[in-house]
């Protein structure tokens, strides 16, 4: 991963920047919804795992453990189906994250928006496909510039 891309966030800023205020906004519209930090962070995590996201992972498991997800659930988020630790709104959550980050094989189907749509209310619906439009496209962008995700510094005993 040596290869230098161009870096779209310093190439044109502006538009990053927009980005950056839109998942802000997106951020906000989560709270005002009762989507809280720990379920926006397991779907972020999970949106950036299936795009195989290295830095994105790192950045919204730093995250979420900032929001109480323990490690049990974190390793554990990219196998949900077969796990017992998440909740009936983490799964739903979780199953409309594969919906969004794979939109191009079958959209929302009505079975996952019937599902999720039993879970969730609209306004809550409303604020996950947010964040998962949000986290999508910091996806793409720093998968494209191939951002490094370099060892982190080991702690000095």
């Amino acid at each position: 991963m040596s290869e230098t891309r161009v870096h779209l966030s310093k190439t044109e800023p502006a538009a990053y920047q927009a980005l950056d205020a839109f998942s802000k906004t997106v951020g906000q519209i989560c709270a005002a919804n009762g989507i809280d930090d720990r379920l926006k962070e397991i779907v972020m995590i999970h949106c950036s795992q299936l795009n195989g996201c290295a830095y994105c992972v790192r950045i919204h498991v730093d995250r979420a453990v900032a929001a109480g997800v323990d490690t049990d659930v974190l390793t554990q988020i990219s196998t949900w189906r077969e796990s017992g630790v998440f909740s009936d709104r983490e799964r739903a959550a979780l199953e409309l994250a594969e919906a969004f980050t794979f939109i191009s094989e079958d959209g929302v189907s009505d079975d996952v928006y019937d599902r999720v749509g039993s879970v969730f209310t609209e306004k809550e619906y409303a604020a996950l496909s947010w964040a998962c439009v949000s986290i999508n496209a910091f996806n793409r962008i720093v998968i494209a510039g191939r951002y490094p995700v370099p060892p982190r510094a080991q702690a000095q005993a």
